[in-house]
């Protein structure tokens, strides 16, 4: 029984997460050749102020870049 955990920053919408959990239980299903029942997702978020990209929190990152544009 494939457990996949995607770990990402919050703020996709519903929609988009049934999308991704849908695309990643079909082709892992096919690649383990096991049935779709068997896959399991587990999302889990964070908050921009909990993740940090190059040692910089992504909360900071976004400002930052707006404002050298």
């Amino acid at each position: 029984m494939p457990i996949i955990q995607v770990q990402m920053l919050a703020g996709r919408t519903l929609e988009q997460k049934s999308e991704l959990a849908e695309v990643l239980t079909r082709e892992t299903a096919r690649i383990t050749r096991c049935s779709q029942a068997d896959v399991q997702i587990v999302f889990d978020e964070k908050a921009h102020a909990s993740w940090a990209v190059g040692g910089r929190l992504v909360s900071g990152h976004a400002s930052a870049q707006a404002e050298q544009g």
